[in-house]
C-alpha cells in the first residue's frame, strides 16, 4: 500500500509579489527549495494563513538569497503581498517507510530567510 504523506514544509513565508499574467505557479527562492528538498516542477499546497485559503500548484525556482515566494496566474488571486503562508510537499511511500518519515520543516524569517530546519 502507498501512503500520501507530507514530506516538507516552507513554514510561515512571506508572500513578496502576485503575478496574475503569467501561467500559473509559484517561484521560491532557490535556497529555501535546497533546504527543504523541493525541486522545481513539483507539486505543492499552499496554505494562506491570512485568507484561509488552500491551492495546489507547482514550483519555479527564483533566485538564490532572494527572499521571493510569488504566487504566479490564477494562484496570484489567493494572496496578497505580506499575506503568510505555509508551503507543503507531499510524496507517495510505501506504508513501512511512511511509518518512519519525518516532516522536514523550514522556518524562514520575514524576509523569507532560513531560520530553521527541523525533522
Amino acid at each position: 500500500m502507498l501512503r500520501h504523506m507530507a514530506k516538507a514544509k516552507i513554514h510561515g513565508a512571506t508572500v513578496t509579489a502576485t503575478e496574475l499574467k503569467y501561467e500559473g505557479s509559484i517561484t521560491i527562492d532557490s535556497d529555501l527549495l535546497q533546504a527543504s528538498d523541493i525541486l522545481p516542477g513539483e507539486r505543492v499546497q499552499i496554505v494562506n494563513i491570512n485568507n484561509g485559503e488552500r491551492i495546489e500548484t507547482y514550483v519555479i525556482e527564483g533566485p538564490s538569497g532572494s527572499g521571493e515566494i510569488c504566487l504566479n496566474g490564477p494562484a496570484a488571486r489567493m494572496a496578497m503581498i505580506g499575506d503568510m503562508v505555509h508551503i507543503i510537499s507531499y510524496c507517495l511511500v510505501e506504508d513501512e517507510i511512511a511509518r518512519g518519515m519525518k516532516l522536514a520543516t523550514v522556518k524562514v524569517d520575514e524576509s523569507n530567510r532560513l531560520r530553521e530546519t527541523a525533522q
